[in-house]
């Protein structure tokens, strides 16, 4: 579940980062409003943080946004780089997936916001609508 970039992962950097700050898991854990052994967990690679969990851990450590999102979730970067188009539809697959829905936990509400933002244009990639969702699910504090 761990990326690495170059030679550490997500965990390695935020253990390092945390270390060398002189912080204890319990201490972060606390600043960034979560659980002590979420914190471990997150070290060991063993979870992956939401967005707001990122954002809280960057302000904590003093560590870029942007790229612990990244080590965090790896399949953002190719998001980012342009993957290409499916043949089948990025939003069918995307519906069709009941799978992928479960998993974030989408409600009926979020796919009708997302079926809208398919009509403005086409969306790449089916994991693209998650981003869309996350960013949405971010912005309203969700």
């Amino acid at each position: 579940m761990a990326r690495k970039t170059g030679a550490q992962t997500f965990g390695q950097v935020v253990r390092e980062r945390r270390r060398k700050l002189d912080l204890t898991q319990q201490e972060v854990a606390r600043r960034i409003k979560t659980s002590t052994p979420y914190v471990g967990h997150l070290e060991a690679g063993k979870r992956r943080p939401s967005v707001k969990v990122i954002a809280r851990l960057a302000e904590v450590l003093g560590l870029e946004q942007r790229e612990l999102f990244f080590l965090a979730h790896p399949g953002a970067v190719s998001l980012v780089a342009g993957a290409p188009a499916s043949r089948r539809g990025a939003w069918e697959e995307f519906r069709r997936d009941e799978r992928l829905r479960r998993l974030h936990g989408i409600s009926a509400a979020e796919m009708n916001v997302l079926a809208q933002i398919n009509k403005l244009g086409e969306v790449r990639s089916p994991r693209d609508f998650i981003y869309i969702l996350n960013t949405i699910r971010h912005a309203l504090g969700r």
